[in-house]
């Protein structure tokens, strides 16, 4: 049975920028008092970049934070279109935190059940959503979307490649994603949010709304950042 999402609605961008930064920051530090360390996902593209840089000025014990992507695409590391470039660029040249990449030069992907340091779950996952209801790299299209979106896979890394857009990706999984303390969804616009609301009421299958089986498997109450 899933948790209903608590909704927060903004005037504008730098708004809920700001407060998604200081919900976030807040479970960073709640994860650093209670355990010594606090492990953080967050997405590419455009839409997060006010939220990083925002969370970028949050007073925090940054060496003790570790921060992954939820999703990359296979392209060089300097490339415009990297998410790692935009993470280094919004949050990573600003503070010390710890980057684990989620592409490994050798193996291609990154396993997260074999990193040492990873507690068996986030305390915070943002994720940004699609105007066709993908989250991460969860395309209802793509290659790998039935084995992503099964709750029990032991994979917390796929590789995906979907004819909706222009180079391969490598994502968190669907049981990856939910192994978390605190789950936010930041999005923006009408069209997204009427995206969003279809999901929560079930009109498409899950591997039709990847969003939806991600909200509906969340453990906690997922958070619903929007603004126009």
């Amino acid at each position: 049975m899933s948790i209903a999402p608590v909704e927060h609605a903004f005037a504008n961008a730098d708004a809920q920028a700001q407060a998604l930064a200081d919900a976030v920051a807040a479970r960073l530090r709640e994860g650093i008092d209670a355990r010594g360390g606090a492990w953080l996902a967050v997405p590419g593209g455009a839409t997060p970049r006010k939220f990083l840089a925002a969370l970028a000025r949050q007073a925090l014990d940054w060496p003790r934070v570790t921060v992954i992507l939820t999703d990359e695409r296979l392209v060089p590391a300097d490339d415009a279109r990297s998410n790692a470039r935009l993470l280094r660029e919004s949050l990573l040249d600003h503070v010390q935190a710890t980057f684990v990449p989620l592409v490994d030069a050798q193996s291609g992907k990154m396993d997260l059940s074999t990193t040492a340091e990873f507690a068996h779950a986030f305390d915070a996952v943002v994720l940004g959503m699609g105007a066709d209801g993908h989250c991460a790299s969860l395309f209802a299209d793509g290659d790998n979307i039935a084995a992503a979106l099964r709750v029990d896979t032991v994979e917390s890394v796929l590789n995906m490649r979907s004819p909706s857009v222009p180079e391969a990706r490598v994502t968190l999984t669907l049981s990856a994603l939910v192994a978390t303390r605190a789950l936010f969804v930041l999005i923006r616009g009408a069209d997204k949010r009427r995206t969003l609301e279809s999901a929560l009421r079930g009109v498409k299958p899950f591997a039709h709304a990847p969003i939806r089986a991600v909200l509906e498997h969340a453990p906690v109450a997922p958070q619903i950042y929007w603004s126009p």
